[in-house]
């Protein structure tokens, strides 16, 4: 069997969206990516639904599809995943959240979703202290775990003392939509910046448990409020000019983890995983994907994209595939900024891809480069566009792709896939023999 690279550029696409202030092209085809273009020709392109058509994915739904995993049929909410990602257990009948520090400004009004993107962790950690140790659930009998992950993220599970509370109810973060437990993201402009009250959704099956769960995140939102208002981090951060932290937006509940077959025994296949956020960790945890850890991203692009190749280098031969999210372009996208969108594609070009790429040995390596998602400049959010996908190695014969762009894979032999497609199609060709 050859070994199987399968890297995800987390936002990578732009889709049918380019930018003015790069000539009409979209950042990874205004990006200079060598190594992406030499894979390109050397290999099979094509476009993929990582979820299905229409459907403007968050990044959990989607990395459970591109994994293989029917994502309507297993999906049950990010919150328990980014909550077993934390280390915090989660029982059936526990409510979850995916959590992000915001900025508050009058009334319900938003500042800011991500409190300017500055918030440190170590912020963060003291906010969160505040929090468990000053609020108190008092509409319904119920204790909460608060815990912030990275920078401005973080995760909330409230238990009720005496029965079962339920996932099925609305985020408190207008920029996210539930259809059904599938969270959307709505396209920036199409939402009042405004924080939402928590209301049982109309499909909910159990109505009581819904109200219950509404009360409390209501309550939760209130009250984290308030201590934020009086926080020493919040009182020196406005002191220094930055954005407080005065806020917790709530997103994607579920009242349980999903139940996945792990990959080993599904597709016969001992996969590793490099990944850089706890949704995608969470996954690799249920998924049975053994993590190998990395320090998280931080400004220094090459610094971090060398260590990861190396990384990748050094861990190939422990697995029969390596799984790696790569988290980079996704943060330019949501902020619209295409200029830098388009430098973080060609440093993972320069400093990832080079040096992996001429470590390894193609004929007997699969690698595919894709993404979870679009997240184009112009939007600030992810669209419902196909991804870019290419697979290069082994015994695959060339199609006519010269370059790797949106719009030279909407030509390539692969065509559109959906994601669950992709990770089958890997394992194939890895199985292929001359």
């Amino acid at each position: 069997m050859k070994k199987i690279l399968y890297i995800v550029l987390d936002g990578l696409g732009d889709g049918k969206y380019p930018c003015k202030e790069l000539g009409n092209r979209t950042p990874l085809e205004a990006a200079s990516t060598p190594a992406m273009d030499m894979l390109a020709r050397e290999g099979q392109s094509g476009l993929m639904y990582t979820v299905g058509k229409d459907i403007a994915p968050e990044s959990d739904i989607a990395v459970i599809s591109i994994l293989g995993y029917d994502a309507m049929k297993y999906y049950t909410g990010r919150g328990p995943l980014e909550a077993l990602a934390a280390g915090i257990k989660i029982n059936d009948g526990d409510l979850a959240f995916r959590a992000n520090f915001a900025t508050r400004g009058t009334g319900r009004s938003i500042k800011d979703r991500r409190v300017g993107r500055n918030l440190s962790t170590e912020e963060a950690t003291q906010l969160c202290k505040e929090i468990k140790k000053k609020v108190k659930l008092e509409s319904v009998p119920a204790t909460f775990t608060f815990k912030n992950t990275l920078e401005y993220r973080g995760v909330l599970v409230i238990r009720d003392n005496n029965d079962k509370l339920s996932g099925y109810v609305t985020n408190t973060d207008p920029a996210y939509i539930k259809h059904g437990l599938l969270g959307v993201a709505k396209e920036t402009g199409t939402f009042e910046n405004i924080v939402e009250y928590c209301m049982p959704t109309r499909d909910c099956p159990d109505t009581e448990a819904a109200y219950r769960s509404a009360l409390l995140v209501n309550e939760f939102t209130l009250k984290s409020c308030e201590v934020l208002d009086q926080s020493e981090v919040n009182k020196n951060r406005i002191k220094k000019g930055h954005l407080p932290a005065n806020l917790v937006l709530l997103r994607d509940a579920g009242d349980h983890l999903p139940k996945l077959p792990s990959i080993k025994s599904k597709f016969k296949t001992h996969f590793g995983c490099f990944v850089e956020m706890p949704t995608e960790e969470g996954i690799a945890l249920l998924t049975g994907m053994k993590i190998v850890p990395i320090p998280p991203p931080t400004k220094d692009l090459e610094k971090d994209y060398t260590l990861r190749a190396n990384m990748t280098i050094k861990h190939m031969k422990n697995y029969d595939g390596l799984y790696i999210h790569i988290k980079g372009p996704d943060v330019p996208g949501h902020d619209g900024d295409a200029i830098r969108k388009k430098a973080v594609i060609e440093a993972i070009d320069q400093y990832y891809l080079t040096p992996l790429i001429n470590s390894i040995d193609l004929d007997k390596t699969i690698v595919a480069i894709t993404a979870d998602h679009s997240t184009p400049c112009r939007l600030k959010s992810h669209s419902d566009d196909p991804v870019p996908l290419l697979i290069c190695g082994g015994n695959i014969k060339p199609d006519t792709t010269r370059s790797f762009s949106e719009k030279t894979c909407l030509a390539g032999k692969i065509g559109k896939i959906h994601g669950t497609q992709l990770l089958p199609l890997l394992i194939k060709y890895a199985n292929t023999k001359k």
